[in-house]
């Protein structure tokens, strides 16, 4: 059987959740070096048994969506297949995803079009952490979040009875007439009910955007959230950097001086959310499939879960086999157990099963 053990990961842009509410998963410093230390395995080689005996390890999948289930809107050959084969052979499939631009039925809508089905409850994103994470901590409902965000995290707040300041476009006058001089003879006014910070993915970040959360943040008592810190978002046949939330993220803590709990992966809250829902799952009986190691993978070693890297979408085998050699702890830390090209490939490893 394949163990993986845990440990608190510096994040991307260096911002380190703060302990969250739910159990952690503590392992010695020695476990942890070994297991970092292990090949990644091609399922391609691995023989018949060995499939049969790693298959058998594991009752719980967590799969990553873009990039290992679907590109843009279409299905990437052979994963809806693969993922009702994992039901089929008794597996439990989580959808977990960092995306925070849409509410859970937008992604209920999607696995049913494209073929992988699943319940609500087994859709888990960033949007639906920001909720779940305020109610966990006992969120003043009379107070309201400032969201630098979508509808996706505003609309699961409008399911747990959170209000919120309005969102969408907040940029200074284009009369050319607004300054910084402007701010300190006409400050903008803050609203004293604010109680918590989201930052998210926003399309429409501005300078008012920075300006409101950074100060929001640093109300005293406040709670400063961050669904992800993903740098980018890849897009493959441009030669365009496209922002990813992290950007944002950076750009609001940087201005309050503050440090966000991060709720996306590679921390362990998005784990934890599923587990506490679902008191069953195991840590080393659960398979975490990603395309990106350092946010995929890396949840999987946060928790203590077996991980999967599939090489279609972010990073590659290549990559792995670098990291593997690397001399650098971080690096070899995302080197995952095992590797496919493709989620479907495993199709043909599991027919006898």
């Amino acid at each position: 059987m394949i163990t993986r053990t845990s440990h608190i990961f510096k994040t991307i842009l260096q911002y380190k959740p703060l302990c969250h509410p739910l159990r952690s998963f503590l392992v010695p410093l020695q476990t942890l070096q070994t297991a970092a230390n292990m090949p990644c395995k091609e399922v391609s080689k691995l023989s018949d048994g060995e499939v049969a005996e790693w298959f058998n390890s594991f009752d719980t999948v967590m799969t990553d969506c873009d990039g290992v289930l679907w590109v843009g809107a279409e299905a990437i050959p052979g994963s809806p297949d693969m993922v009702q084969r994992f039901r089929a052979l008794g597996k439990r499939v989580f959808y977990v995803t960092n995306n925070s631009t849409k509410h859970r039925k937008e992604y209920k809508t999607k696995v049913d079009k494209l073929g992988f089905g699943g319940d609500l409850e087994e859709i888990v994103g960033t949007a639906y952490l920001a909720a779940a994470y305020l109610e966990q901590v006992g969120f003043d409902k009379n107070k309201l979040v400032y969201v630098v965000g979508s509808t996706g995290i505003t609309q699961e707040l409008d399911d747990v009875g959170i209000k919120y300041l309005p969102i969408g476009p907040d940029t200074v006058p284009d009369d050319g007439k607004w300054s910084l001089e402007t701010l300190k003879f006409q400050p903008i006014p803050l609203n004293p009910d604010v109680g918590a910070v989201i930052a998210g993915f926003d399309i429409n970040i501005s300078f008012k955007k920075i300006l409101k959360g950074a100060s929001y943040a640093n109300t005293p008592g406040a709670h400063f959230i961050a669904t992800n810190t993903d740098e980018q978002f890849p897009m493959k046949g441009t030669d365009l950097i496209i922002p990813g939330t992290g950007s944002m993220v950076a750009a609001v803590a940087t201005a309050a001086g503050r440090k966000p709990v991060v709720l996306g992966k590679p921390s362990k809250f998005m784990f934890e959310i599923v587990q506490k829902r679902h008191p069953s799952i195991q840590p080393e009986r659960t398979l975490m499939i990603g395309d990106r190691a350092n946010t995929d993978i890396l949840l999987g070693k946060n928790c203590g879960l077996q991980t999967l890297l599939v090489g279609s979408g972010v990073h590659s085998l290549a990559e792995t086999r670098k990291w593997e050699v690397s001399e650098d702890q971080e690096e070899r830390r995302m080197v995952a157990d095992f590797y496919a090209d493709k989620l479907g490939d495993l199709l043909d490893r599991v027919k006898a099963l």
